[in-house]
């Protein structure tokens, strides 16, 4: 693993000293921990925050925890976000928060079928039922109707419970790429159609990392110790032993099973949700006003968002783009 091996000949900016004292640091997820976490435990687990002067506590979300709250009040230091449309909420909000990664270059919502129901993305507006929830409906299904001809009638509201979808082959469902598949494989009997939206236009990145603008003027160094140490804590996940990782999510969350985990992993690799993209180049956690861009014109077009918003406000490329994670990738690999 990359933590304190000097073999691999990298080190972060901020190497701690031994006499160092830790900063402490809280990060918000935005579930419960699971292996779409994986990269930020993984750096908790093996050292690499800590090798840059980071104590980090992982704090968990859930469905009564709202961590951007916290985050807004002081009371943690970054938070994770599901996609571009929050921090463009929050500029029309006038709300200070800033964008200094993204951990994930494709977003992992997808639609499922039953197998061979359907043959393209396309055909997938001439089922009579899609079961989608009211987020889903606000966001990617406007995307959909607008560009593909999707119908608004063909709404259900999803419930979160497979059954429905199950029980009708003549319908599709919303999913997480690393999670309902998997449920419906042992609770359905089948392997359902995977259509990823990321793969049809739907180019916003995910797991974004966002601290207060006052966190970035006051603490650049720790911005950049965070934002570094989790890209290597990702391609360690991903490219090499994520063992350590995967103890401390489930020490956290002992109903999260090693089955599940191991299907997470395969998918974020499979589907390239992490790396790929814009990070390829750039290294994990990276992004391009031109990815933003494109994807903030599409949600105008869309309905979605408010026209005229200065997006330049939510995001800063100052950190993320410094390829950290790529040298360990290298070597995980052995390129």
């Amino acid at each position: 693993m990359f933590m304190r091996n000097t073999a691999l000949g990298l080190a972060l900016t901020l190497a701690a000293s031994p006499a160092m004292s830790l900063e402490k640091v809280k990060f918000g997820t935005n579930w419960v921990p699971e292996a779409e976490h994986g990269g930020y435990y993984q750096a908790v687990a093996d050292g690499t925050y800590e090798a840059c002067g980071l104590d980090v506590e992982i704090v968990p979300g859930g469905p009564q925890v709202n961590n951007r709250a916290l985050m807004l009040a002081g009371k943690i230091d970054f938070n994770m976000a599901g996609n571009l449309l929050l921090p463009f909420n929050a500029i029309e909000q006038n709300i200070p928060l800033v964008v200094v990664a993204a951990q994930f270059q494709k977003e992992p919502q997808v639609l499922l079928t039953h197998p061979g129901r359907v043959k393209s993305f396309e055909d997938l507006a001439t089922l009579p039922k899609l079961f989608i929830g009211d987020n889903g409906y606000q966001s990617y299904f406007q995307w959909m109707i607008k560009d593909f001809g999707f119908r608004a009638e063909q709404r259900v509201p999803y419930t979160f419970n497979p059954g429905p979808f199950i029980a009708d082959p003549n319908s599709g469902q919303q999913g997480y790429i690393t999670s309902e598949p998997f449920a419906i494989e042992r609770e359905g009997g089948f392997t359902p159609d995977i259509w990823v939206i990321a793969d049809q236009g739907f180019n916003t990145y995910a797991t974004l990392v966002e601290t207060m603008q006052a966190t970035i003027d006051a603490k650049p160094e720790v911005v950049k110790c965070f934002v570094e140490g989790s890209a290597i804590g990702w391609a360690n996940y991903l490219y090499g032993d994520p063992s350590a990782g995967n103890a401390l999510i489930q020490k956290q969350n002992p109903e999260m099973s090693s089955e599940q985990i191991a299907y997470s992993i395969k998918m974020l690799k499979e589907y390239g949700i992490v790396d790929s993209g814009d990070s390829l180049k750039l290294g994990i956690g990276g992004m391009t006003a031109e990815t933003i861009k494109s994807f903030y014109d599409k949600m105008v077009d869309a309905g979605v968002v408010s026209p005229g918003l200065d997006i330049e406000k939510a995001y800063t490329l100052e950190f993320a783009n410094s390829g950290a994670a790529l040298p360990v990738k290298k070597a995980l690999l052995g390129q």
